[in-house]
């Protein structure tokens, strides 16, 4: 569902008669005018349970809005809470009995420009392993700067992650479509989400070389992202799609700032890709998750924002290639999500990942 209004009062009213009895999962476009801390009071004074995020855009059906309240039901909630100080490690994840021969979804918002977001997703995953499904997003502004933006009945937050674990199965499709340009290069030396040296060599240099040569682009002062966000890095990954951390800058010593962390002696590649190739992949990851699925509730869409800023104007066709795919097959089902600043799943076998650039397409049954 999506909501329009700025009066909290019309849309507390309208979240509480479409969830029911049931949770929300509430995603707002950034640019959205309304009082945050105002609407999570009222929220609470009827008593809904929710978590939700701040995002640069949100998706509802094939439109792209950088204002408006999309709202998802979270059906047979488990659990809900919120993880602090993610940057600082120093948090705790909740014990939660998970019951055999029971079907579990884990969704989670987490403020995409904090530090340490992979190190608190290895702590979920240490925790409840392959008891559960995981999928979600980074939420943040496309400024950049860092701001209160994951919310939960308690507050509002930066520095944090909201979760909410449900009794209903996910079928989830994972892809990003970036191809290799150059490598393998070895991070030498990483410092969370910045790249220090790359085959003991300022990174910058390396990349610079690269990219200028397959690109024909010269990089100026002022023109770093709007090269850089055709050509991220690849982390490889045994018998997967490589994880892709995107680059948004160097900073005064000439490192290249990602988003997202990477580890000393980690393996990367250069990639690149077109409207053909990412478009493709979308279309693969929707079939991946429609695949798996009978009679899916929702479809939910967690899309990087890197990707319409290097797709512009076709990035409309992107959606509509989800779409189209997921209605030939479910045209009664709902179909929204969010813009992100990074990307999270479990998918197949493999372990949870932060991802960039990159696609994720959910089916809740």
């Amino acid at each position: 569902m999506l909501i329009s209004s700025t009066n909290n009062t019309e849309i507390v009213n309208a979240i509480s008669n479409h969830i029911k009895n049931n949770a929300a999962l509430i995603s707002i476009g950034e640019h959205t005018a309304i009082d945050i801390n105002g609407l999570i009071s009222d929220l609470n004074k009827t008593g809904i349970k929710f978590i939700g995020g701040l995002f640069p855009k949100v998706i509802h059906d094939n439109s792209i809005l950088d204002k408006g309240i999309v709202i998802n039901t979270l059906n047979e909630i488990e659990t809900l809470f919120v993880i602090e100080n993610i940057s600082t490690k120093n948090f705790s994840i909740p014990k939660v009995n998970f019951k055999e021969n029971q079907d579990y979804s884990l969704f989670t918002y987490v403020d995409g420009l904090t530090s340490n977001i992979s190190n608190y997703l290895g702590e979920l995953y240490e925790n409840y392993g392959m008891q559960t499904n995981y999928f979600g997003g980074g939420a943040g502004s496309l400024s950049l700067e860092q701001k209160p933006c994951v919310f939960t009945n308690k507050g509002i937050y930066q520095d944090a992650a909201v979760v909410c674990i449900m009794r209903m199965a996910s079928r989830i499709g994972v892809r990003h479509g970036w191809n290799k340009v150059d490598g393998p290069f070895i991070v030498t030396k990483a410092e969370g989400n910045v790249i220090k040296e790359i085959n003991w060599k300022n990174p910058f240099e390396v990349y610079k070389t690269v990219v200028e040569k397959h690109s024909g682009k010269t990089f100026t002062n002022d023109n770093f992202f709007e090269i850089a966000k055709g050509y991220p890095f690849g982390i490889l990954k045994e018998d997967a799609e490589c994880i892709v951390r995107d680059p948004l800058m160097v900073n005064e010593n000439n490192e290249l700032v990602c988003v997202g962390e990477l580890e000393d002696n980690m393996v990367v590649d250069i990639l690149n890709g077109n409207e053909k190739s990412l478009i493709e992949a979308a279309k693969t990851a929707t079939e991946d998750s429609i695949k798996q699925t009978t009679a899916p509730r929702k479809a939910i869409l967690i899309d990087c924002i890197s990707r319409i800023l290097f797709l512009e104007d076709n990035f409309n066709k992107e959606l509509n290639t989800i779409t189209e795919t997921i209605k030939a097959e479910f045209p009664d089902v709902s179909i929204s999500g969010a813009l992100t600043l990074g990307e999270i799943s479990s998918y197949g076998e493999g372990f949870l990942e932060f991802y960039n650039k990159t696609v994720v397409v959910g089916m809740f049954e």
